[in-house]
């Protein structure tokens, strides 16, 4: 979902094209790698500003549909005013891509050409009016994707034990410095704004020789633990894997962090593996059998062209499999 927005600080009423100017990363490889064609179903589950999905169903052509999930509501109406012109063509729903299989039961969704997960947050949501994802706007602290979530990070923060804190800030955040940064934090208390968390990060370990903003990791803890993003991520892997035509049905992730692309990485290869037994046992006894071929043999990364026009996406990873027939036989 990560893009070039610009947002209209005024925050007057304007059409999304005068609002909103989007982005979308690696969407000539997302759109390469899918292969959209006509007739075909699409799932879009992070459809965020609808970048990558008017791609897809404009490359696709006459009698594709799309069915475009995403937990924000602010990025979907987005999203559903730029995908207007295509009509009965698209079904949107808020939702957490946590819930895929649920959601593409409950609309039709139930065997499709290709599913897209663009994982992260949106631009949007990293803007003047976002919800406290960045530092780089004083707002206030929050970062739910969807407001109706029980726990913000203001209730991390102000709220958890020490260890804790410092326990999500290293774990999800690779933070060595996560127990200094959660004493500061805990000295601070109570924090309310973006402003204050950085300033306490600051305090802990200083403000230079870091090509990162100090701040950066400690952000990206408190988000993901907010939103269960891993656990969300693994889950939506294997249901967006089941959706899958057999064979032919394609799955793209883009991944921001390591911590992401680790798991696409590791679902992707166990899926594609013929045996997962360990490798001292003579004769494979787990009757696993491949489900799926890498379309993609390492992660795809923006070119430099595509960074100079987006420097925000050089941490993109994109990564495709493709459904293989029942009973086929994959690598080992």
């Amino acid at each position: 979902m990560h893009g070039v927005v610009t947002v209209n600080r005024r925050g007057r009423k304007t059409s999304p094209d005068k609002e909103v100017s989007h982005t979308p990363v690696l969407l000539h490889e997302v759109v390469s790698l899918l292969a959209p064609r006509p007739g075909g179903r699409y799932i879009d589950g992070t459809v965020g500003l609808g970048g990558h999905a008017v791609a897809l169903l404009t490359a696709a052509g006459e009698g594709a549909s799309l069915l475009a999930i995403d937990a924000d509501p602010d990025a979907l109406a987005v999203a559903r005013q730029r995908l207007a012109s295509f009509g009965e063509r698209v079904t949107l729903v808020q939702a957490n891509f946590a819930t895929l299989q649920e959601v593409a039961s409950s609309t039709g969704y139930q065997q499709v050409s290709g599913v897209l997960l663009d994982l992260g947050v949106s631009s949007l949501q990293f803007g003047p009016r976002g919800r406290g994802f960045t530092f780089s706007w004083d707002q206030p602290l929050d970062m739910r994707m969807d407001p109706s979530l029980p726990v913000s990070a203001r209730e991390i923060v102000n709220d958890w034990e020490e260890q804790d804190l410092a326990g999500v800030i290293y774990q999800y955040g690779e933070e060595r410095r996560s127990r200094a940064i959660a004493r500061s934090i805990v000295r601070a208390r109570p924090l309310m704004t973006t402003a204050e968390l950085a300033r306490a990060v600051e305090q802990a370990v200083g403000g230079a020789g870091s090509r990162i903003h100090p701040a950066t990791r400690t952000f990206q803890a408190l988000r993901i633990a907010v939103n269960r993003e891993l656990d969300s991520l693994t889950s939506a892997l294997r249901q967006a894997h089941d959706l899958l035509d057999v064979p032919g049905g394609r799955l793209a992730v883009i991944s921001y962090h390591s911590l992401e692309d680790r798991i696409v990485k590791g679902f992707f290869r166990q899926a594609a593996r013929d045996c997962l037994c360990p490798p001292e046992l003579p004769v494979c006894r787990c009757g696993h059998r491949a489900t799926v071929r890498l379309v993609t043999h390492g992660a795809i990364q923006p070119s430099p062209t595509e960074l100079a026009a987006n420097p925000r996406a050089r941490s993109a990873r994109l990564r495709v499999a493709e459904r293989l027939a029942e009973n086929a036989s994959g690598p080992s």
